[in-house]
């Protein structure tokens, strides 16, 4: 073991106590943007409730032993019901297990964290947030996409595109949203990027603007799509899960674009 790695072993971390819950970000795709807090906890952990957006690789950094259960969603195949991952959570819990609840980027960013967070509490379960990278920020890093930058932009919006039914969501102010920030980063976004480019241009948005959606952040399969707000609506079979990205911040890749994943970047005008 080389010296850092024994200081890694050596380190303060605190206590997972058996009959707890710790919710964790695994970040955006590589096992190199863990925290160390994450990564000490999936060596002590007893069973691990993952995301599906949880790589192998990521999964593979835990002893053979610990168990692993799959509670991912993902939109148009079979998932497991939120309700269903939370009871299974209480119930891991209850049985005096360490339960490692792994979730892809950062928990309490459109990851449904703090829904089973409260869950917990209800049920009187001892939980600890390790907080992850969100691809929303780190993972676009990887495309060459700050998301802010004193030359375009002192503002930025997160939104997701969709809601708990799977539709647009209903409760955003698309008129508001548009004139709020420059930039505008879309979660889960991709399904109804032509019912949301419309009523950003409805809102004043114009059409020409730069368009970037990134797919696989993170990771060896990353590929960008570089286009425009107005033709969006054309956009077909385009990878998921993705990142969208609307706003002048674009005009960076041509610098700061230094990632390139074994599946090489497409890039469309």
């Amino acid at each position: 073991m080389t010296d850092h790695l024994a200081q890694l072993a050596q380190a303060d971390f605190p206590p997972f106590a058996p009959g707890s819950v710790w919710l964790v970000g695994a970040g955006p795709g590589g096992p190199g943007l863990l925290t160390l807090l994450a990564f000490h906890a999936l060596g002590q952990a007893d069973v691990i409730v993952h995301d599906a957006l949880v790589s192998p690789e990521i999964l593979a950094l835990a002893p053979a032993h610990i168990e692993r259960i799959h509670a991912g969603k993902r939109g148009g195949k079979p998932s497991p019901k939120q309700a269903d991952i939370t009871i299974r959570l209480i119930e891991l819990a209850r049985q005096g297990k360490r339960v490692l609840r792994l979730k892809g980027g950062d928990p309490f960013m459109f990851g449904r964290g703090g829904e089973e967070a409260g869950e917990l509490v209800r049920a009187g379960i001892a939980f600890r947030i390790v907080p992850g990278i969100s691809s929303g920020l780190g993972g676009l890093a990887y495309a060459g996409l700050p998301v802010t930058h004193r030359d375009t932009n002192q503002a930025v919006i997160f939104l997701t595109g969709h809601d708990e039914t799977g539709a647009v969501p209903g409760a955003v102010n698309w008129a508001a949203v548009a004139q709020a920030a420059p930039v505008i980063v879309m979660f889960m976004a991709v399904k109804h990027l032509p019912t949301i480019a419309a009523q950003l241009l409805a809102a004043g948005r114009q059409p020409d603007e730069a368009l970037t959606i990134v797919s696989h952040v993170a990771g060896p399969a990353q590929t960008v799509l570089e286009t425009t707000l107005g033709a969006a609506g054309s956009l077909v079979d385009v990878p998921t899960p993705a990142i969208v990205v609307l706003g002048p911040v674009a005009r960076f890749r041509g610098q700061l674009d230094w990632y390139v994943g074994e599946v090489r970047r497409h890039v469309f005008g």
